[in-house]
């Protein structure tokens, strides 16, 4: 695992980054296989509708930062739920694939950080160690690239997950996606799919640490989804 990065470079257009390369699959006539990583189903959303046009995708939902584990099972059943009505929907072939649910992984790498303000070093940590699983597996299952979804929100820094990503396709030999989902209208177009397909959007990242300087109920939080959950188990009692 790298260490958190402290300073950054000047700003760089990552979407159009990303329009480049994508530009190099259409001379060459490739379709790429890419692990993206997602922590939520808002997220994937233009995500994936933007990759699905020239690559395979597979989405890694590798999220132990999501706290109480109610809301975690909640945003991974939302999140393979929504790939599959987005298949049906548009004849692609998502896949999805849901690392170990590891809390305890995550609150050992930021602990110490645990007063940082929100898009800090906390986050930071955050980023390196879910971009460092996705990219991890994605050598292993022997993706061409690895990504992640997060740059879509626009209450997280692109730039920073950009660079994290591109120091971490040193360590395993796979390449690197850049993006700014967010660009060209992505967020706007995933708030209106989130419509579209009735997509849960949550209130919060999912950190303990983040929840509690915003407020947030988590006592709320964990009834609600435990309801959601309780719910989803009966309709599949009913439908056996």
């Amino acid at each position: 695992m790298q260490d958190v990065k402290q300073e950054h470079h000047q700003k760089v257009n990552y979407d159009q980054e990303l329009r480049n390369v994508i530009a190099t699959w259409q001379v060459a006539k490739h379709r790429p296989t890419i692990l993206l990583h997602s922590c939520c189903a808002p997220c994937s959303t233009y995500s994936l509708e933007f990759l699905c046009e020239y690559a395979n995708v597979t989405v890694y939902f590798a999220n132990a930062n999501i706290h109480p584990s109610s809301e975690y099972h909640r945003r991974a059943r939302v999140q393979k739920d929504f790939i599959h009505a987005f298949n049906l929907r548009t004849g692609n072939q998502v896949g999805f694939i849901e690392a170990a649910y590891r809390p305890n992984d995550f609150i050992k790498r930021v602990k110490h950080l645990s007063d940082e303000p929100e898009g800090g070093l906390r986050c930071q940590a955050c980023f390196q160690m879910r971009l460092d699983l996705v990219a991890k597996k994605a050598a292993e299952l022997n993706f061409d690239y690895f990504g992640s979804a997060l740059t879509l929100s626009p209450k997280k820094s692109a730039n920073i997950i950009n660079e994290i990503g591109l120091d971490i396709q040193k360590i395993y030999q796979v390449a690197y996606l850049p993006s700014d989902f967010k660009k060209k209208n992505g967020y706007q177009r995933s708030l209106m799919m989130c419509k579209e397909y009735d997509i849960y959007r949550q209130c919060y990242c999912g950190c303990v640490f983040a929840a509690k300087q915003q407020g947030v109920d988590l006592k709320k939080i964990n009834q609600e989804a435990q309801l959601f959950l309780d719910a989803q188990a009966d309709s599949s009692s009913d439908s056996e």
